[in-house]
């Protein structure tokens, strides 16, 4: 036996090991940006995850717009970038205030229900596509009445009436129209779970409630007992009440003062997204609202109760399906990461004049590469074999992508060099050999050189022929 094949043998023998140690995710889901709120719709294939975000700046809350992400297997998440802002509702007098939103499907339409603090009121936005573009349909609040209107949550019975939800420290609920954009009927203090003076809060509600239906019973989960907030939840055979309380899915912990619920089926599992402080911990000693959200598995009981979950784990929750990395990967589709950011720019025809409007489009990509960050995507099906990989970047001081599997240090399949020639803030795609290899893998893009090295918009691998 020659080297080579020793060589070969034990690279192959390495990987199976490490093969044995991959199984979940890692909580916190979205590290480029801090998220909050999370709002999950799934729709068709795909879980659509609306959030409210975090400034990087932040103290106190400092909210501007809602980001979206998407999933086909809960583990590697892509950004779309803002699909929402305060801007888009011109009778908003202030640009901070974009706190917690939710997005519902209907008749082909998508509403994305958005609340502004202070007695200003919730909002509604509406979009052809669950994408957007959102645009405001009424010009004013679709509710109004004082500083408890935060938190809207919807439910479409099976009936077709849908109902609206929200409140902090009530909760309160409305009949929406046909049209989602109007309601009929008076605004009701849900006298349940009302706070009464002088009297138990039973169902230690605060804030943040999600209404849904499961297996014919309604569900009310909701940010319980602040602080720090825990999720609570009640159970109903009616979507007006009155609610059970049927204890805490996952009990308040002082390493997160806040906590906000957003639950689904997805793919024959059942999972409950929250937020914690983790990514911000990081580098902060100080508390300041800079959240990431999280997510873990539930499982309910025969009677539809839900098994209690401890604090968010760094575990998270498995993959479900494989990623494809013969098609175009967007960069922006990640598993976990450290130390980068994303950015979106505005690209134009060149030698046109803008003031036509000539946008080519919106190019999301990576940025804040600095010698040693990474991007992990989880699950790369790598069956068909691969030959080479095609990146496309762009080179600022330009630097080196190192692609190893499995582990942070694991081996390496390929190494991408990217020199600045030129004009270094031009994208260009980069072909580049690699290692034989099939299998499935988690592959870590991991960055060399000094700082701000390169832009980094999408990845491909080419099949082995």
């Amino acid at each position: 036996m020659n080297m080579n094949s020793i060589l070969k043998g034990l690279f192959a023998f390495i990987l199976i090991i490490i093969a044995f140690t991959k199984a979940h995710a890692q909580n916190p889901v979205i590290q480029t940006k801090y998220t909050a709120d999370p709002a999950p719709l799934v729709y068709h294939d795909t879980v659509f995850l609306y959030t409210s975000h975090d400034e990087d700046d932040a103290f106190g809350f400092k909210m501007q717009n809602w980001l979206l992400y998407t999933s086909t297997d809960m583990v590697n998440w892509t950004e779309h970038g803002e699909i929402a802002s305060l801007k888009d509702f011109k009778w908003v007098p202030y640009d901070n205030g974009a706190w917690a939103p939710q997005c519902v499907q209907r008749n082909g339409k998508f509403y994305l229900y958005c609340p502004m603090p202070n007695g200003v009121g919730i909002g509604v936005l509406v979009a052809d596509s669950p994408y957007g573009p959102f645009k405001d349909p009424i010009g004013k609040p679709l509710v109004k009445q004082n500083n408890q209107d935060i938190d809207p949550t919807v439910l479409i019975d099976d009936d077709g009436q849908a109902y609206l939800y929200w409140g902090n420290p009530n909760l309160f609920y409305v009949k929406l129209n046909q049209d989602m954009i109007s309601y009929s009927g008076e605004i009701i203090k849900d006298p349940s779970i009302a706070k009464v003076e002088g009297k138990p809060d039973a169902f230690h509600y605060q804030e943040g409630p999600w209404a849904f239906k499961r297996k014919g019973k309604y569900y009310m989960a909701y940010a319980s007992t602040c602080c720090p907030e825990g999720i609570g939840y009640a159970m109903s055979d009616n979507p007006t009440g009155p609610w059970v309380y049927k204890g805490s899915i996952m009990d308040g912990d002082k390493r997160s003062s806040g906590n906000h619920p957003g639950i689904v089926d997805y793919k024959g599992n059942s999972y409950l997204f929250g937020f914690n402080y983790n990514i911000m911990k990081q580098t902060m000693a100080k508390h300041y609202e800079r959240r990431s959200i999280c997510i873990e598995k539930i499982t309910y009981n025969a009677d539809g109760t839900i098994q209690q979950l401890p604090f968010w784990s760094v575990a998270g929750v498995k993959q479900l399906v494989k990623l494809n990395p013969y098609t175009r990967v967007e960069a922006e589709t990640i598993a976990y990461s450290e130390g980068l950011k994303t950015e979106k720019t505005t690209e134009w025809e060149r030698n046109i004049s803008w003031n036509k409007g000539n946008k080519i489009a919106d190019r999301l990509y990576v940025s804040s590469i600095n010698n040693g960050d990474y991007l992990k995507v989880q699950g790369v099906d790598l069956s068909s074999g691969v030959s080479s990989v095609e990146v496309n970047v762009a080179a600022l001081h330009g630097g080196k992508i190192e692609i190893h599997v499995d582990q942070l240090n694991g081996p390496l399949l390929g190494s991408i060099n990217i020199d600045r020639s030129g004009e270094g803030d031009l994208f260009k795609t980069i072909t580049t050999p690699v290692r034989s290899m099939t299998g499935t893998h988690d592959l870590y893009f991991v960055f060399k050189g000094e700082k701000d090295l390169f832009y980094f918009d999408w990845w491909k691998f080419n099949k082995k022929l």
